[in-house]
């Protein structure tokens, strides 16, 4: 990468965003930075503020911010390179623009992160690149900027998609509905087909074809998202090929939002698809906007950590500082990440790096002076100077890529007790299903069963549907919808062993959206040794729905279904009595179905009932926890590799808290070999120690 070696732990920060910091502090900012440990900053060079009139390019500023960096030591991401348009475009090029479903076209508008112009409103870009033309002109400008910088000292890598998502109201342009009939033609080989598909039945031409705008369970939607989402990445791939034609050496990266289970179908974050495009891959993930509930932090740097795939991922975006009059923070209590104090800069620093990430930025070294983002994220004060946050970030910086930590850095998470399917199609089903999509169903389930096994310190991993062969332990969320495929992925991993806990309805819907005349649908009444008895699709009055199974009462919400057996055993009932719970082995394998779905009720009460529920599958599953914890409030993260194991034990209450910790003996003997961070100066007996962690930090010990 232009000559230069890859950092122990990229660190630093999103600094440039013109106009914002002054010109005149650059050089003085840029000392401080690597004076503190900082090792990369990323810019971001828009075309909306370089090409100032065809053909006429201003680099001076962005020649500086390199210079700077090989100066001092700081290497450089270019990002957002063709997400803002020159403003002259939307008059001249007006033909190219995006087009919204009501068919209006984008706009040239102020940008809350950089005001400046020449932004459309969403991450997309405004030109729709499916017209030859667009990609003509967005090509010449990434020529340009490659060209100029690939060779520079201080070059490291592009950014090629900021945040990748994109607005669920676009792709509405005549370029795209020309795509999407061409993408139709190949799925289906016919019109004659398309029209039985989609139940159609009149279209004579395949002109008469249109992207649907509105938002149904009927199976030409299905098709519109699952394109749009294929069309918009084919675009980020179609960048990082035009890089990749003149520059061979530098880091192609991107970072999402970590919301594959909240807008894979309105706006595209699929985390799995977007980072097998690019060779390392992170998240925007601002505590201040999401909740400072310890789980969130960890569900996201484990999904980010599941679908980079065994790559290298960053915690790309981390809040540094205050986020004041936005409506995320409107009524939170103050030091719900609203007021970044040095000791949340510390835990969400080794939250990230306990996740495995290897890589923190922050999505300001300082912050804006302009627009309504004044003040927000800032690590550094307004005026650029150091303070006690920064301090802290110093502290981590330099620790994390002394040689001292090269072992510990070259670690990852350990594989979890169970896996958590992650199922795309469900989740784009969910979204049309009217009621459901608005009420994220899906999303609260999957959050719910996360929150289930996290608060009983039961380590889950994210698995994709198409990566279930990975792991022997299973637990599949609201899987209302999979496709024939999906079922017979399930069915024959069962039979070949696998353990499977499933929640209610699986498979109802089918292929298309159609549902099945046989409940489990697709042949999964024979995995699961039982046929569906009723159903009931009422989830506004659910919140009271309660089962009992291993000796407890458990939450129930949304569907019910309740099961007459075949091969399978009734083991839990509903409170009238009914079959709620079923036990059947299958092949090699054994499955549990739950007639509803314990995950939506978990993620709404928090009930100790249904808590206890996600500890008693995974012994019911046979599986002894790597971890036990005596306290609620410690988490505790096992890292292993060619260069050792190592426990990081992160509290992230606003209390020291004791603990006792037993680690299993399938992790192999353990002792204290040396202490990482913090302080620990007990004895391990048969794996269980006892230990003191301070408020919001960590111990991380070598073993």
């Amino acid at each position: 990468m232009a000559g230069q070696s890859k950092p122990q732990v990229a660190y630093g920060a999103v600094y440039f965003r013109k106009s914002n910091p002054p010109g005149q502090d650059w050089e003085r900012d840029y000392a401080q930075a690597a004076k503190d440990g900082m090792n990369i900053f990323r810019h971001w060079f828009m075309w909306g503020n370089i090409e100032v009139a065809p053909g006429v390019y201003d680099w001076e500023d962005y020649d500086r911010h390199m210079d700077l960096a090989s100066q001092y030591g700081i290497r450089t991401i270019i990002a957002e390179m063709i997400s803002f348009i020159p403003q002259w475009m939307y008059r001249t090029h007006s033909h190219l623009l995006e087009i919204n479903a009501d068919g209006s076209k984008v706009h040239g508008e102020m940008n809350g992160s950089s005001a400046t112009g020449g932004s459309s409103g969403g991450s997309g870009g405004a030109l729709c690149l499916d017209f030859a033309e667009a990609k003509e002109h967005a090509g010449r400008f990434l020529r340009e900027l490659v060209t100029r910088y690939k060779d520079h000292p201080g070059m490291y890598g592009y950014d090629v998609w900021n945040e990748c998502n994109y607005s669920p109201n676009i792709g509405y342009s005549s370029a795209t509905q020309a795509k999407f009939r061409e993408w139709l033609e190949l799925k289906y080989g016919s019109l004659k087909k398309l029209n039985k598909a989609w139940n159609r039945y009149t279209y004579a031409s395949w002109e008469d074809v249109q992207a649907p705008k509105q938002i149904a369970q009927f199976p030409e939607c299905m098709d519109w998202l699952q394109f749009k989402k294929e069309n918009f990445h084919n675009h980020m791939q179609w960048r990082i090929d035009l890089i990749r034609s003149l520059d061979n050496d530098n880091l192609i990266t991107a970072h999402g939002i970590a919301a594959s289970l909240e807008s894979m179908a309105s706006g595209g974050s699929d985390d799995w698809l977007a980072a097998s495009k690019v060779e390392s891959y992170g998240m925007t993930w601002v505590t201040a906007r999401k909740g400072s509930e310890p789980w969130k932090q960890a569900h996201a740097i484990d999904l980010l950590r599941a679908s980079s795939r065994r790559k290298p991922f960053w915690h790309a975006e981390m809040q540094g500082g205050p986020l004041w009059l936005q409506p995320q923070v409107i009524g939170r209590a103050k030091e719900d990440g609203r007021v970044a104090a040095p000791e949340d800069v510390r835990l969400w620093n080794l939250t990230s790096l306990a996740g495995g990430a290897r890589g923190v930025l922050y999505l300001r070294w300082r912050s804006l002076l302009d627009g309504p983002l004044f003040g927000a994220f800032g690590l550094y004060d307004m005026n650029g100077l150091p303070n006690p946050r920064s301090e802290m970030a110093r502290t981590i910086a330099q620790w994390s890529n002394a040689p001292e930590q090269a072992s510990l850095m070259s670690t990852q998470p350990i594989q979890a007790d169970i896996g958590i399917v992650v199922v795309p199609e469900t989740q784009v089903f969910n979204h049309l299903l009217q009621q459901a999509g608005e009420g994220k169903y899906y999303t609260k389930c999957m959050y719910g069963a996360y929150r289930g096994f996290f608060d009983n310190h039961i380590q889950a991993d994210w698995v994709h549907i198409d990566h279930i062969d990975e792991y022997s332990a299973l637990y599949l969320p609201y899987p209302i919808m999979l496709t024939a495929e999906q079922a017979g992925q399930l069915a024959d991993w069962v039979k070949r062993g696998g353990t499977l806990i499933s929640e209610g309805c699986p498979a109802y819907f089918g292929d298309r959206g159609t549902v099945g005349v046989i409940q489990p649908n697709h042949g999964l009444d024979q995995v699961f040794g039982a046929v569906q008895h009723e159903v009931e699709f009422m989830p506004d009055i659910t919140h009271t729905l309660r089962f009992n199974w291993g000796g407890g009462e458990i939450g129930g919400g949304l569907f019910r279904q309740s099961y007459k057996p075949l091969t399978g055993k009734v083991c839990g009932t509903y409170t009238d009595g009914s079959a709620a719970v079923i036990e059947h082995r299958y092949g090699d394998g054994k499955v549990l179905l739950i007639g509803t779905f314990p995950s939506e009720a978990y993620q709404r009460t928090e009930d100790p009932g249904t808590r206890s529920f996600f500890r008693n599958v995974l012994a019911w599953a046979g599986i002894k926890p790597q971890v036990t914890v005596s306290s609620g409030h410690l988490q505790v993260r096992l890292q292993s590799g060619d260069a050792g194991k190592y426990a990081w034990i992160i509290n992230p209450h606003h209390e020291p808290v004791s603990s006792f910790i037993q680690i299993s003996e399938a992790f192999g003997p353990v002792a204290v070999k040396s202490v990482m961070w913090g302080e620990f100066s007990g004895s391990v007996t048969n794996g269980q120690f006892e230990i003191t962690v301070p408020a919001k930090d960590a111990v991380i010990l070598e073993l």
